[in-house]
Formats: C-alpha cells, sequence, structure tokens
C-alpha cells in the first residue's frame, strides 16, 4: 500500500485511503448477505476492538507527531496538543447534541440531539457517520502532514493510521447493518445504509488534507483536534456500547487486543 500511494500528491494519497476505509466498512455491512444475526459476544468483542485502535491512533499517529512538531517553538510544547484535542472533543460535543442520532442498543426514546420524528433505523444511521467524520479528518490530517515535511509525518505513519482505522471500520459496518436487517429491512437496504454511514470518511479525509497543506501553522493543532474527536467517538459510544451487555469481559479484552495491534502498527511503521 505504502508503494502504490507514494506516486500521488497527499491530497490524493487521502482520498484514497479514506475509500480504502469506507471499502472496508461495507465489507462489514456485506456481513447482513450472510446472517441476519450476530452473536453480541463477537459484536461487543468487535466494537471494543475499535474503541481500543482508536484509542492507540490517537495517540502514536496524532498526540505524538503533534508534540514532536511543537518543539522549538515560542509557546510550551504542549500547548498546541492541549488546545487542539479539547477543541476537537468541544467539535463533536457540540454536534452530537445538535444532530439527531440513536446508539446502538438503546431504545427510540433516547435518542440524542434536537428531537425529530424520523425513524429508528435513520437514527442509527446518523450516529454512526456522525462518528465517521473525525475518522475521516484523522487520515486527512495524517497525510497531509507529509507534504510539510516533519520528520514524525511520513507515509508508512500515515497508511498504518488508516489500516487500523480501516480494521475497526469493518464492525462498525457490521453494527449498523446487523440492526437494521432485524428491524425488518431487506439485505439491501441494511447492507447500502450500512456502507453508506461510511461515505463521510473519503469527504472529510480531503478536507482534512487540504487544510493542513493550505495551512501548515494550524498542523499540530490539526492533529491534535482529530485525536480530540476520535477519542470523544470511543468514550462516548464505542466503549459504552459494548459494555452494555453480559460480555464486560470479552469487550475490555477487545479493547487491549486493538490497542496492542494499532500499537505494533504505529510503532513498526515509524
Amino acid at each position: 500500500m505504502v508503494t502504490f500511494l507514494i506516486n500521488f500528491n497527499p491530497v490524493i494519497q487521502a482520498l484514497l485511503a479514506g475509500i480504502f476505509t469506507w471499502g472496508l466498512t461495507a465489507l462489514g455491512a456485506a456481513t447482513v448477505f450472510i446472517t441476519k444475526e450476530m452473536d453480541e459476544k463477537i459484536i461487543n468483542t468487535m466494537l471494543g476492538f475499535a474503541g481500543g485502535i482508536m484509542i492507540a491512533a490517537s495517540y502514536w499517529s496524532l498526540l505524538a507527531p503533534a508534540i514532536e512538531m511543537s518543539k522549538g517553538k515560542y509557546f510550551p510544547v504542549w500547548f498546541p496538543a492541549v488546545v487542539g484535542f479539547l477543541l476537537g472533543s468541544i467539535f463533536l460535543w457540540s454536534i452530537d447534541k445538535i444532530l439527531p442520532h440513536l446508539h446502538l442498543g438503546l431504545r427510540l426514546k433516547e435518542a440524542e440531539g434536537i428531537k425529530t420524528s424520523v425513524q429508528r433505523s435513520t437514527l442509527l444511521i446518523l450516529a454512526v457517520t456522525l462518528h465517521n467524520i473525525p475518522e475521516g479528518l484523522a487520515i486527512g490530517v495524517a497525510f497531509g502532514a507529509i507534504a510539510e515535511g516533519f520528520p514524525s509525518a511520513t507515509l508508512p505513519v500515515a497508511v498504518a493510521l488508516a489500516v487500523g482505522i480501516g480494521i475497526q471500520n469493518f464492525p462498525e459496518g457490521l453494527a449498523i447493518s446487523m440492526p437494521l436487517r432485524c428491524e425488518g429491512m431487506t439485505k439491501i437496504k441494511s447492507f447500502w445504509y450500512g456502507q453508506l454511514s461510511g461515505i463521510v470518511e473519503p469527504i472529510f479525509s480531503v478536507v482534512g488534507a487540504g487544510a493542513v497543506i493550505m495551512a501548515k501553522p494550524i498542523l499540530p493543532y490539526a492533529l491534535s483536534f482529530a485525536a480530540g474527536t476520535m477519542i470523544f467517538v470511543v468514550v462516548e459510544e464505542l466503549i459504552p456500547t459494548s459494555q452494555r451487555g453480559k460480555n464486560t469481559d470479552l469487550a475490555t479484552l477487545g479493547v487491549i487486543l486493538g490497542f496492542a495491534i494499532m500499537m505494533v502498527l504505529d510503532v513498526a511503521f515509524s
């Protein structure tokens, strides 16, 4: 994948990486053609796994490079990382309060955001779509940083991030298509809406890459911003959802395994 991407500029690289992660969302959603139901143990473990990957990626692929880039500046080395991280969290929290959505496993009356009369299935799709935005931004910022020539921002590191996010997108696609199927949607519709939740990733990958290329000084803040949005998703949705059933140990092991795999990817590719 690294060899293939090296021939393109960072914006195109980000777009291709976003398409790759979207593709794995679609692959996860395609499991609806094989089975109508998935064992809750598997879903909880996979959601925990996705959370572990995002936690590790937030540090090694985003916060650590942001801190490294801030050395030798006129402000404390931690400043861009803290500011960007907090802004990212506040940004997603604000959208979370406005956009109507429903987390997996909750009743319709527990929907968040502005009250609406739209169907439960639509609210489920909006929830996953909302939380795919940070992943697209993270990919875009990582690839956009390559253009600026920072030692800590390399193509292998950006690829490792895209691979990690792609891996955790598989259970996300599965987790949205299966409930839709259980609620009576056809297999084709369940797959369609499951994969559609990931369409925002290539879009925001391009947005993220373009933003940091046009404004180099914001790069450490942009990396940290993406990390803040990703951690918000993990704490607000992935881990709580994975822990709702009776499989808390499996979900926790999933987090640990996901964290370990993403850590290996980041360190091995850096």
